[in-house]
């Protein structure tokens, strides 16, 4: 109940939100946390905005925000708590 009302109504300034993440890296473990944490409630809070996930092996933790006429901006996740990555997809809303 209290990540429904941590949910973020995005704006449509902001176009996409991609997070990369590894499967297995102690750097990546702020994130797979946030994904079972927050996912549904920021996708049932925006239905038709396109949250993308995309893990491969090995990499730094990202969070991509790509706004319009093909801007984007990105944030290191690595070593942050979902609490962390809340704070800092907030900042792209």
């Amino acid at each position: 109940m209290a990540a429904a009302k941590q949910a973020i109504k995005f704006s449509p300034a902001l176009k996409e939100i991609r997070l990369h993440l590894c499967q297995k890296s102690a750097a990546s473990a702020g994130v797979r946390s946030f994904m079972e944490k927050h996912y549904v409630p920021l996708k049932l809070a925006n239905p038709k905005f396109p949250f993308l996930v995309r893990e491969c092996s090995g990499i730094t933790p990202k969070l991509w925000a790509r706004f319009g006429y093909g801007r984007e901006e990105s944030v290191d996740l690595s070593n942050k708590t979902d609490a962390d990555i809340l704070t800092e997809l907030e900042k792209f809303k």
